[in-house]
């Protein structure tokens, strides 16, 4: 029996991965932006009531933190109005909704992985946005999983893997912040967790909730950068200095611990955490395969 998706999101690096695990059982209709302007109201709910699906996948969205705190307006209507109208429409037609939302949703201030239940306090326009899709797509009332992840990597697309890559090439001094902690995340492990949930649902096993899931263990950006700097041996080997975030301020403040706690996941639908320095070493092997290539 053949699983059909539909999916917001095509060149994304999460979509993208989804769509690689496409098969002769599992169908995956992907909207790109070209199709599909999250920004218009309407436009979702459309998509989904002309689909004949059995769920649906929201992998789209605004996802520059620190242009979200001058394109407010757009990051709330892509991040919040658009899940919340794909929500209601799939409520309608009682289809399982899957909704990736982020870590940025809490304030970093715990010192502890942050579970489920945790209070939720953003320090960012972004990470009120993605708050708010998760307060719409639960308020629909249907059948779905929200999914928070973070520090997200592949071998396409812009991501931190990628910079640091571009930064070792060109030999100059790399420093990255040391005092900000998270669980680096393939899009790879992602998408297998986005299908995995799509499958139980399918077959009537799917739990409604919030769920956590990323990478493991636990890193500063500037212990990523240096695995990173180790793995790619067939580059130069540079070394990282560590500098904190007071040393380069941004836009959109960053929590300092954004460690997820990921153990109702694996309890609810058999997800293990993933070692993120195995999927990495992944993702650098493809890269290096598109360099010579």
């Amino acid at each position: 029996m053949t699983l059909r998706i539909l999916m917001f999101g095509r060149s994304g690096q999460v979509a993208t991965e989804v769509q690689r695990l496409a098969s002769d059982n599992l169908e995956i209709k992907a909207l790109s932006r070209d199709q599909m302007n999250l920004s218009k109201r309407g436009q979702c709910a459309t998509a989904i009531d002309e689909a004949a699906v059995d769920v649906v996948i929201n992998a789209a969205a605004f996802t520059a933190v620190d242009a979200a705190e001058t394109n407010e307006e757009v990051a709330i209507a892509v991040n919040a109005h658009a899940p919340g109208e794909m929500a209601q429409a799939c409520a309608l037609r009682d289809i399982p909704f899957v909704h990736i939302s982020s870590d940025y949703v809490f304030d970093g201030s715990k010192d502890k992985p942050w579970s489920e239940d945790d209070f939720t306090a953003p320090l960012n326009t972004y990470g009120r946005s993605k708050l708010l899709g998760e307060q719409a797509v639960r308020d629909a009332g249907g059948r779905h999983v929200i999914l928070r992840t973070s520090w997200i990597y592949s071998a396409h697309g812009e991501n931190f893997v990628k910079t640091m890559l571009k930064m070792l090439k060109s030999d100059r001094p790399v420093a990255v912040i040391s005092d900000q902690y998270g669980g680096p995340t393939s899009a790879s492990d992602v998408a297998s967790a986005l299908v995995s949930i799509a499958k139980a649902f399918n077959l009537k096993n799917g739990v409604t909730g919030t769920f956590h899931y990323c990478g493991a263990p636990a890193i500063s950006w500037h212990g990523f950068a240096e695995e990173v700097f180790n793995q790619a041996k067939w580059l130069s080997g540079q070394k990282v200095q560590a500098i904190s975030s007071s040393d380069r301020p941004t836009l959109a403040r960053r929590p300092h611990n954004s460690v997820l706690d990921c153990t109702k996941t694996e309890e609810a639908y058999d997800i293990v955490q993933p070692d993120w320095r195995k999927s990495l070493s992944a993702v650098l092997d493809e890269l290096k395969r598109q360099e010579i290539s």
